[in-house]
């Protein structure tokens, strides 16, 4: 795709061939499509639109101007006319800006803000209202709701300004995410998931405030396959906790037993509560994440 003014970031750059490979796909929500609803792309509500739907009995408190005064006139009762309306499909993109997201070359920022803005730029195609918010500990800024393929730019340029957090804490932020967005919809997390309170609390979080979770789980396969050994001192990135530790092939073996009950237990946490789950290394190319396993896992048709 073109662009006038100034270039986005390389790493968040698309060529026209895959756009166009984005423009035919679409992101399903599972509440939607539970309704019947996904296939309009948009659904239906009653509410204040131009096509009559319905009348329902005035109650106090309810706008005077709805009130049908032709049908009081026949039945010296109050009814409201409703209307009906079409609501967009609101997707969230929570994407992780911990210190330990900014780690390495390529690092796990570069390729979540990529799979980011390749997501909201199908949104975006479908006229879904797509709003970015990245976060660590605290909710980092927000880039608002937008629509149409124009505001990818808009996306490019946010997700390219936004500066490394700290600490995750998914519990915090999500509490503030859900406070700040009264509209619900579809709220796909892209993290490592690297909570040291776990990540049960946030992930409640969106689902108790009725948001409809889809959880991408980033990793480097570098983190699993450790190259060094003898005596080390460790840093935490994004406590600066340190610690002296001698590596050895127990150790190591040990450390990735944990390392696969950590992900174990992340996507029993979401296939228990009917959640989609996506596991990626970032030595996976993005592209195929998007256009194979996406679309395999049922999160894009």
């Amino acid at each position: 795709m073109a662009r006038s003014t100034a270039q986005p970031p390389a790493d968040a750059r698309f060529d026209d061939e895959f756009l166009k490979k984005l423009d035919y796909l679409y992101i399903v929500s599972r509440k939607m499509a539970a309704t019947g609803q996904r296939a309009k792309r948009q659904k239906k509500i009653v509410g204040s639109g131009l096509d009559f739907a319905d009348y329902r009995t005035y109650t106090p408190g309810d706008d005077v101007k709805g009130l049908d005064w032709r049908v009081y006139s026949r039945t010296e009762r109050l009814f409201l006319k409703l209307y009906e309306e079409e609501e967009d499909l609101h997707i969230y993109f929570l994407v992780d800006a911990s210190a330990s997201m900014h780690l390495g070359s390529p690092n796990k920022w570069n390729y979540a803000r990529q799979v980011a803005a390749a997501l909201a730029y199908i949104g975006l195609s479908n006229l879904d209202r797509v709003s970015i918010i990245p976060f660590s500990s605290r909710v980092q800024g927000r880039l608002p709701p937008g629509r149409g393929k124009a505001q990818i730019f808009k996306i490019f340029d946010f997700l390219d300004s936004v500066e490394p957090g700290q600490q995750t804490s998914l519990r915090d932020a999500f509490k503030t995410f859900v406070s700040q967005n009264k509209r619900r919809g579809l709220a796909v997390v892209i993290s490592d998931f690297y909570d040291p309170a776990g990540i049960e609390e946030g992930l409640n979080a969106l689902r108790y405030h009725r948001f409809e979770p889809m959880v991408i789980q980033l990793f480097d396969q570098r983190e699993l396959d450790l190259a060094f050994h003898g005596e080390v001192q460790i840093v935490d990135c994004e406590s600066a906790e340190t610690r002296d530790i001698t590596v050895t092939p127990a150790l190591l073996a040990a450390y990735r037993q944990v390392f696969e009950a950590f992900c174990a237990e992340l996507e029993g946490y979401c296939k228990s509560r009917q959640i989609l789950y996506f596991r990626a290394p970032i030595q996976q190319s993005f592209d195929e994440l998007i256009l194979r396993v996406f679309r395999a896992g049922g999160f894009l048709k």
